[in-house]
């Protein structure tokens, strides 16, 4: 073990314990203040070379650096007062006081400090997994949806933000093939946070218009379309945030896909064709094979040119059953090509899109799905 990831736990040990004694105590008493002390310096120590340190939250494991921390019995007090609060990403940046650490404490701690509310401070930041309508959400009958989002600028503004970092993230793991699945996350709950600040998260769908840098975007514009349809589900927590990091990673088969074939202006020869088609296996291999990242990505890189009737690629058996997630995806997936420029050919309409998709509705794409996004897409005049 490394002495920075011995720091890491070393934190995590002496944060537990200040927690535990908080709740059996006080927050206020000498031990728990001591003990935070002690973590401040194991944090300090751990820390990388910006002054971070960053854990994130996955299938009840705590993810630092990229690869999950062994569990023992801080790390399982950890990720079970993180889930109580309904916390997935949690990152400590360089000049964090004692104070800030007892905030966390009380997060952490049960019984009487239970009540404490993750809420981020200037040195430490909470990426919360549980979704709440803004205040005054359900009173919105005489408000339209061009009129709400002209109040809601920040979606827009953050998937610029975002768009930047995953250019740099996928063009990193494109050299390294070491997916920063931490970055991912991030990303993702910068989303699932814009997205809790809206009444309604279908106004999330109007950025796309103005975006047409289709091997960057794409991603992006996916995870928000099925982030989207999973709030209209009535999905919402950890799930909500895995369906974002899975439609993230959905293309990540691409990464091994030759640059001159994902390019290519024309048609495809049978043997590129053979080869974009084997890029779901290749990405869920690739998933699979990653520490961190959710089961649901694999599953969701694996079957997304899948089709709602069996067909599509990779061939599998039946009776296979594809994913809701990836039937989402496919969805998304088919909506965004159709509204974004590409080299070969204009956006189409959102009449013409419409129309395509319900063509496809019980073949390519499934029905039920389909028509409840189309339903509810249609209201936004952004996207006409």
């Amino acid at each position: 073990m490394t002495p920075r990831l011995e720091n890491v736990h070393a934190f995590v040990r002496r944060l537990t314990t200040a927690a535990a004694n908080a709740a059996l105590y006080s927050l206020g008493h000498r031990q728990v203040s001591h003990l935070c002390n002690l973590a401040q310096v194991h944090l300090q120590r751990a820390q990388d070379e910006d002054g971070e340190l960053a854990l994130m939250l996955v299938d009840d494991q705590l993810i630092f650096d990229n690869l999950p921390l062994e569990n023992n019995l801080s790390i399982e007090q950890m990720i079970q007062g993180l889930k109580r609060r309904g916390v997935g990403t949690l990152k400590l940046l360089a000049g964090i006081e004692v104070d800030e650490i007892r905030d966390l404490v009380a997060v952490l701690a049960r019984g009487a400090q239970s009540s404490a509310e993750a809420v981020s401070s200037p040195h430490i930041r909470y990426g919360k997994i549980e979704i709440r309508y803004a205040e005054g959400a359900s009173d919105r009958g005489d408000t339209t949806a061009s009129q709400i989002f002209d109040q809601f600028p920040t979606l827009a503004e953050i998937q610029q933000d975002e768009l930047s970092e995953f250019i740099d993230l996928y063009r990193a793991t494109r050299r390294s093939q070491r997916l920063n699945v931490v970055g991912i996350s991030d990303i993702v709950s910068s989303f699932v946070d814009a997205f809790s600040s809206n009444a309604d998260p279908l106004l999330a769908l109007a950025p796309l218009r103005g975006l047409d840098e289709y091997t960057y975007t794409h991603s992006t514009n996916v995870c928000i379309l099925n982030l989207a349809q999973a709030r209209l589900l009535g999905i919402e927590g950890q799930v909500l945030h895995e369906i974002g990091v899975a439609a993230m990673l959905h293309d990540v088969g691409k990464l091994f896909v030759p640059v001159e074939i994902l390019q290519k202006p024309g048609q495809l020869d049978d043997q590129e064709w053979a080869i974009m088609q084997d890029h779901p296996r290749k990405g869920a291999e690739y998933l699979f094979g990653t520490p961190g990242v959710p089961r649901l990505a694999v599953v969701t890189a694996y079957e997304h040119h899948m089709r709602y009737d069996g067909s599509g690629y990779p061939k599998v058996t039946r009776p296979w059953l594809q994913h809701l997630v990836s039937q989402m995806t496919t969805i998304s997936d088919f909506f965004d090509a159709l509204r974004t420029h590409r080299s070969y050919r204009k956006s189409l309409t959102l009449d013409t899109v419409t129309g395509i998709m319900l063509e496809q509705a019980g073949t390519t794409l499934h029905p039920a799905l389909t028509r409840n996004f189309l339903k509810a897409i249609s209201q936004l005049d952004s996207l006409k």
